[in-house]
């Protein structure tokens, strides 16, 4: 990789919902955040010409190209930004850790667990090189869910013994959507599992501080067809369908867990939940205390403190808004609220910060991998019916 300046220089691979959110992130940065690097946004790379480059023009980058190879290859990139769909990470991401480009890759980090073993294999060996890389489950730089984090690290719930976890959309109620590339396993691994699902796995294991260790789960898929969409890519208004072909990813997953540190836990992702438009809930319950976060609130905690005196007992809410409160000290006076592009603002500032200091990143590739270890620990047990054991991510690349 090219000698590192103070501009860190990014190539970004896709330029839909997610690129735009990772390109909102990476204009305002640096205008917030005092920081050792400056986010420069040299390329974006997508499949069509003429929609890559009004996603230039729109979004904010220098230059644009329907190569993702040529981003890779130049000696002024130093960041490949990975906001594709999951059949296309895996090869994107090794091929920048082997090329000496740090990586930020959207969430879940795969479509398989040997896609996910693999690319947190190659993240390790690149560590080595001094290359670095961050999946990006952007809900844990939520103010409330840091925060979230810190009660219980410092011990206010006690002993954590349930957790509790939904994930609840309604985008593909109506039967007559159409077969979107989120609905074919081939392009998204799987369905509400793996899209909203592994939200909710990250971020009970990053709250608690522990993994989950088993699970029991049910899967369903409701709509088993849909239209076709006349372009395979997707619909845009005013498409046209034609014909009819097999959802083949789960429109709902349920299941029970233990937490490798003596917890037991419930979550339901679903996109037919209907009236839910991205309905987040996470209760944490312990021995001293419970905490609650509600993205439909999100800049909001409930917290309830058993070591006060009985009369004085009850859920409190937390608004988040103060300057010693995560991230929220570079935005706004106390009070005024932040929303859901700055999650990503916060990402982009996380990785930048660890990137110039050299201090550790999460959630790493191995982090990621865990993850996937559940969704696929989930699908095995809805598929056998049965209990499904996961093992920890450091056993699985160590093998």
């Amino acid at each position: 990789m090219s000698t590192q300046t103070t501009d860190l220089r990014i190539g970004m691979v896709g330029y839909a919902f997610m690129g735009t959110a990772h390109s909102q992130a990476w204009r305002t940065v640096n205008r917030v955040f005092d920081l050792p690097l400056r986010a420069r946004m040299t390329a974006v790379s997508g499949r069509d010409p003429g929609k890559v480059a009004a996603a230039a023009a729109q979004l904010g980058w220098a230059e644009h190209t329907t190569d993702w190879r040529s981003l890779i290859t130049r000696d002024d990139i130093d960041l490949i930004d990975v906001c594709t769909p999951g059949d296309s990470h895996a090869e994107i991401a090794i091929a920048a850790l082997a090329a000496g480009k740090h990586v930020l890759c959207e969430k879940p980090l795969a479509n398989t667990i040997d896609e996910a073993r693999a690319m947190a294999a190659a993240a390790v060996r690149a560590q080595a090189g001094g290359v670095r890389s961050m999946c990006g489950f952007n809900y844990r730089r939520v103010p409330a869910v840091a925060l979230m984090r810190r009660l219980v690290a410092d011990g206010r719930l006690g002993e954590i013994r349930h957790v509790r976890a939904v994930y609840l959309q309604d985008w593909i109620t109506d039967p007559q959507f159409p077969l979107v590339w989120r609905l074919q396993k081939d392009k998204a691994g799987s369905g509400a599992l793996g899209d909203i699902g592994a939200h909710i796995i990250d971020l009970t294991q990053y709250v608690t501080g522990q993994r989950i260790s088993g699970v029991s789960a049910l899967t369903e898929t409701f709509v088993k067809q849909r239209p076709l969409p006349g372009d395979s890519s997707g619909l845009s208004a005013g498409d046209t369908v034609t014909g009819t072909g097999d959802v083949t990813v789960d429109d709902a997953a349920l299941f029970v867990a233990r937490l490798d540190g003596g917890a037991i836990a419930t979550y339901e992702a679903t996109r037919f939940a209907t009236g839910r438009k991205n309905g987040l809930r996470v209760e944490i319950n312990g021995s001293q205390g419970s905490v609650v976060f509600d993205f439909e609130r999100m800049n909001e905690l409930e917290f309830y403190d058993a070591a006060l005196p009985s009369d004085e007992q009850g859920f409190s809410r937390i608004l988040v808004t103060e300057p010693d409160h995560p991230y929220v000290a570079a935005w706004w006076p106390p009070g005024h609220l932040i929303g859901y592009e700055h999650s990503f603002t916060h990402q982009a500032r996380d990785l930048l910060e660890a990137i110039g200091t050299g201090a550790p990143i999460a959630p790493s590739f191995t982090d990621a991998l865990q993850v996937q270890l559940v969704l696929d620990a989930v699908e095995r047990s809805a598929a056998l019916g049965s209990w499904s054991e996961v093992e920890p991510a450091l056993t699985e690349i160590a093998a």
